[in-house]
């Protein structure tokens, strides 16, 4: 579902930015290096543009996959959002005899939103795991093979061609190829940045105020938008969202009859008992429940990103029968369909054997590379969900832009890892990288030197250059710029070599102390 499109072309191939426009958003434009194909139409033009440009590091890392005993010089993949600690459970699940079940019903067209058998398992499933305060109904799932699948369907039949969705970034950017490729639909960018202010308590903090200003800045230019995306817990950033969030989000749909897709395909993937994530299904009052769908699928807590499995939930019948109509194309076969529910049914082995195993494998492994950041003294988001780290490699870039990104993620693909930069989620400030952690611990191991040899020689790169070039006084007024120079991790004004230390030491424990949840774990009322 999710490729290590870290270091792909496509801001340059297939997305030109409306720089002169005050509304945020993204158009498809012909890309002045691209040769036209004459057997294709402009829809299959853009298809192949997809296609050839948001792959780089993932035809790097096929062609040449680090394998411990066959290819140990090849590339580590720290970009492909999959769960690689639990293959052996699922493996052993997955062939057990309740599972094998070959029957004519099976082998024959299902009813197109799945066949019944499931959908009353998915139902019984969400109402427990999400927390329903009332059970969940089975008219009301329709099942297709993979989120991407249902993105494209929610698109298209809630959108007409050319108007658009908003969706905060950064994001994960499939979103874009899936809502687009079909429905023609453009997605409209609410901006989130990593400043602390008065409003943000903490970094890329998503707000009702940047929904609306995004929203009324799309209709001052003409655009319609229809809906908004919500990814609970998100990717790449890892944060869960509280009710009071959550309601604020929905109401703010509500008054502008927006639609809310809510994606929480990661929901049973938070693997810190001290984080709680709340479902939208489990709401004790949806404000627009007509207008509010949500989805899941196996592949991320259940770490079986080849079985191509989602699934939407909506009260509106018109949505769900319009989505439907294109299960016909997005259908799921019978045989995996049975496999899903009783997968779904072992509520025992879920709990009792899976999730234990799957939250302490991810939290050993999210522990160990977050400490491996800690020691290199490199900030990043400390959250407890997904199966990634969202890092500040800021202090790397010289003169702090998406092209010199680019160069640092070319330059850890060449030091084969992958990882995902932050232009391939969109993020508004350059430097921020994913980085996939739920992978076992001599890959991880590897893939952290790695990583520490760039970063190291960079850093050196950094000090020699500033040697040859050293700060100038303020009072030559020629000093370059904070925006377009950032030495430092954090946002702060460029200081001279002999201080550099000292802004770094105290960005590094500001950073500390925000992404720390002692304030929270230890508040008066509770030394009192």
């Amino acid at each position: 579902e999710e490729m290590g499109r870290g270091g792909d072309n496509r801001q340059e191939m297939r997305v030109c930015p409306l720089t002169k426009r005050r509304v945020d958003m993204h158009s498809f434009c012909n890309p002045s290096g691209f040769q036209r194909s004459p057997y294709l139409s402009a829809r299959g033009n853009y298809a192949n543009i997809f296609h050839g440009s948001t792959e780089e590091g993932y035809k790097a890392y096929h062609a040449d996959k680090y394998d411990e005993d066959k290819n140990p010089n090849g590339i580590i993949n720290f970009g492909t959002s999959e769960n690689k600690l639990c293959f052996d459970l699922m493996s052993k699940r997955l062939t057990q005899n309740d599972m094998n079940l070959m029957e004519p019903s099976l082998l024959q067209y299902p009813d197109w939103k799945g066949h019944l058998f499931l959908r009353e398992e998915v139902a019984r499933f969400l109402t427990y795991y999400c927390k329903a305060p009332a059970p969940l109904k089975a008219e009301n799932v329709i099942v297709l093979n993979g989120c991407g699948s249902l993105f494209s369907a929610l698109a298209t039949v809630l959108c007409d061609p050319g108007e658009a969705v908003l969706i905060a970034t950064p994001f994960y950017d499939g979103i874009t190829q899936s809502v687009f490729l079909y429905g023609n639909v453009k997605l409209v960018y609410v901006y989130l940045d990593s400043k602390i202010t008065g409003t943000n308590t903490r970094p890329f903090q998503l707000t009702v105020e940047k929904l609306e200003k995004a929203l009324q800045d799309a209709r001052a230019e003409g655009v319609t938008v229809r809906a908004l995306i919500l990814l609970n817990p998100q990717n790449p950033l890892g944060d869960i969202y509280s009710l009071s969030e959550l309601r604020d989000y929905l109401e703010f749909a509500k008054r502008h009859e927006l639609h809310v897709i809510v994606d929480e395909i990661y929901m049973l993937s938070v693997f810190d008992e001290s984080a709680t994530f709340h479902s939208v299904l489990g709401m004790d009052r949806l404000p627009d429940p007509q207008r509010t769908h949500v989805m899941w699928g196996i592949t991320k807590d259940f770490a079986v990103s080849g079985i191509r499995f989602g699934t939407l939930y909506t009260e509106n019948q018109d949505v769900a029968n319009a989505v439907a109509s294109l299960c016909y194309f997005h259908g799921v076969c019978g045989t995996v369909q049975h496999k899903v529910a009783q997968l779904l049914k072992d509520r025992d082995w879920i709990n009792q054997v899976y999730l234990r195993a799957n939250h302490a494998r991810l939290k050993a492994a999210h522990t160990y590379v977050t400490d491996e950041l800690k020691t290199l003294g490199v900030p990043f988001l400390n959250r407890n969900a997904g199966f990634f780290v969202w890092i500040d490699f800021r202090k790397y870039l010289k003169t702090g832009t998406f092209e010199e990104e680019l160069l640092l993620w070319k330059r850890f693909l060449d030091n084969k890892v992958l990882l995902s930069c932050g232009k391939a989620f969109e993020c508004s400030e350059p430097g921020w990288f994913r980085i996939i952690f739920a992978d076992k611990t001599h890959r991880l191991q590897l893939g952290m030197q790695r990583i520490r040899k760039v970063l190291e020689e960079r850093e050196q790169e950094i000090l020699a250059e500033e040697k040859e070039q050293p700060c100038q006084s303020d009072q030559d007024g020629k000093a370059d710029s904070t925006d377009e120079v950032i030495f430092v991790s954090r946002h702060q004004e460029p200081t001279c070599a002999s201080s550099s230390n000292l802004g770094d030491l105290i960005g590094l424990l500001q950073q500390q102390m925000r992404s720390s949840d002692w304030l929270q774990k230890n508040t008066a009322e509770q030394f009192a």
